[in-house]
């Protein structure tokens, strides 16, 4: 092999690392999706970035339960659902967290996790930040803090803005999204509500009265097929533009 093809063979896997490199980096980048991170400027978040830790979870498996270690977590790929126990023992879904979804914002802060439980739907891949590292990395970088305080401060104030505005959200698009999710969640159009209609009720914010009346509405529009707590669906796209 001649010096100049040697150089240019050199050069050619450069910068095929290089660029692998970079792809590997964005594909790492996790904490600019958590709100608590996202307007902290890049050096800072690239510095919380280097100290997560990514796990693969397969379909089935436990990510968090009451009792573990306080952490944040973020989806970077797959999807997960978050779910509590009721008192009989069954399954009560809250949410699908997808790529970008996040759990632990509070926790990250000291707050216990006292009910809330997590499990992949498929494989997926998550970034871990525990409660004690996010502590240290505070120590290490002081102005952190400080630029974590000022933009909570700054989100009380939004909050209490919009706060009036929180009660226009419509029943109809929390309950679609919370069948779409049960959907997933089961891996099949057909399932079954996990509650008893005054716990939904409570749980998207309305009465028994209300959901009801929205229940038969888009039975009657042919989004869903309804047979007491057992739910198909019917038109997936249109429930999802509700």
């Amino acid at each position: 092999m001649t010096m100049t093809t040697r150089t240019m063979t050199s050069n050619t896997l450069n910068t095929s690392n290089n660029l692998a490199s970079s792809a590997h980096d964005d594909d790492d980048r996790c904490a600019e999706l958590v709100p608590l991170f996202a307007e902290l400027p890049r050096a800072d978040q690239d510095f919380i970035d280097a100290h997560l830790q990514h796990r693969v979870f397969h379909k089935g498996d436990q990510v968090f339960m009451p009792g573990d270690e306080l952490k944040l977590i973020i989806v970077a790929r797959g999807s997960i659902k978050v779910y509590r126990m009721s008192r009989n023992g069954r399954e009560q879904l809250l949410r699908v967290q997808e790529p970008g979804g996040y759990e632990g914002e509070a926790w990250l802060l000291g707050q216990p996790n006292d009910s809330l439980y997590g499990q992949a739907l498929e494989t997926s891949e998550v970034c871990l930040l525990p409660h004690t590292t996010f502590h240290e990395l505070l120590l290490q970088q002081p102005l952190l803090s400080v630029r974590l305080l000022e933009l909570n401060a700054a989100k009380l104030v939004t909050l209490e803005q919009i706060n009036g505005f929180l009660g226009m959200d419509r029943v109809e698009e929390r309950l679609a999204t919370y069948l779409l999710d049960l959907s997933k969640a089961t891996g099949s159009a057909t399932f079954t509500l996990p509650v008893r209609m005054k716990e939904l009720a409570h749980l998207l914010g309305t009465t028994p009265e209300t959901l009801s009346r929205k229940l038969k509405s888009f039975e009657e529009s042919g989004l869903i097929a309804r047979s007491r707590r057992t739910i198909r669906v019917l038109n997936q796209d249109e429930l999802e533009d509700v």
